[in-house]
């Protein structure tokens, strides 16, 4: 296989699926794979099976996925499991719950040969029937451009060229979470990462209901202080290790205080103090024109997302 160039622009794409009892949706992602606009023999399908117990593994099989298994690693083990055995010179990370838009590969490939950009993809779309909580924490998710520069992408959408992968030393299998965040910043150095929403996912896996919200941020945030240490600390973080800290230990003094002083002022001041993480958070998404009817549920899960934030760092099961 001849190396690609700007003269011979398509190059071998590996897609790499990590899976875990994904019978329910992996059809569909796989499906949708094999429709995009790309030349099948510059293309190949990679599903790393964590072990399923169902049928992950004949439905990937079935499919005409190459189907690696490893039942002891986590998330980032499958991925870099998958890179490594993957022969593309481009390689492409999408999750087991997502569907690839047909044009997904062609919008992609503007970046494949540009030396300035190491990182690209776009955050996951949800689904046109989602519900109420997965289009509200969409517009948190979501970029202000459709293209930009942005810090990270979620690996259920990413691309790298596998020469800057290895360079990076891939996934860090340490980190139960926020693997992707730390790749990137592993990343910047090599090239910017670039946002492109015309490189489509749609993720059917996102929170549906309150209850799954909250416990999948409880899951993501984990390893938000393990990452801390893998990556160095950024300032752009500090929002996100300030929050917790911020409900954990200053919101209980003032509320103690109000309420030994006695004082309406020092609680109408933990009230407000109370929603100025959230107010902050909605200046931001703002500017992404938030309608004013999308507002009150936001205001609801950003809520529910800092109470599960500060649970998962200062609980028992933060890693």
């Amino acid at each position: 296989m001849l190396p690609s160039s700007p003269q011979n622009p398509t190059p071998f794409v590996s897609v790499i699926v990590p899976a875990y009892n994904e019978e329910r949706f992996l059809p569909q992602c796989l499906d949708s794979l094999a429709c995009v606009d790309y030349p099948r023999e510059k293309l190949e399908v990679i599903v790393v099976d964590n072990g399923s117990t169902d049928a992950t593994r004949e439905i990937a099989e079935g499919r005409g996925a190459r189907v690696l298994r490893d039942d002891s690693r986590n998330v980032s083990g499958l991925r870099n499991l998958g890179a490594k055995a993957a022969g593309g010179e481009i390689l492409a990370f999408v999750d087991a719950d997502c569907v690839v838009s047909p044009r997904w590969l062609k919008a992609a490939q503007k970046y494949f040969h540009d030396p300035e950009v190491a990182a690209w993809g776009s955050p996951p779309v949800v689904p046109e029937d989602a519900t109420w909580v997965q289009k509200a924490w969409f517009l948190v998710r979501r970029k202000e451009k459709p293209v930009q520069e942005v810090d990270w992408l979620e690996t259920m959408n990413l691309f790298v060229r596998r020469e800057a992968f290895a360079q990076a030393g891939g996934f860090d299998e340490g980190l139960v979470t926020c693997e992707d965040a730390d790749f990137c910043y592993r990343l910047e150095n090599r090239g910017k990462i670039v946002s492109d929403e015309e490189i489509e996912v749609t993720h059917f896996g996102e929170a549906a209901t309150l209850k799954d919200f909250l416990r999948k941020e409880m899951w993501r945030g984990r390893s938000n202080l393990k990452g801390l240490r893998a990556h160095g600390f950024r300032w752009k973080e500090l929002p996100s290790l300030a929050v917790p800290v911020y409900f954990r230990l200053f919101l209980p003094l003032l509320f103690l205080l109000s309420a030994v002083v006695f004082s309406p002022w020092l609680l109408v001041s933990f009230f407000l103090a109370w929603e100025l993480p959230s107010l902050l958070a909605l200046r931001k998404v703002k500017r992404k024109k938030a309608t004013t009817e999308e507002i009150p549920p936001l205001l609801l899960l950003l809520q529910i997302y800092f109470f599960a934030r500060t649970a998962a760092i200062f609980g028992k099961g933060r890693s």
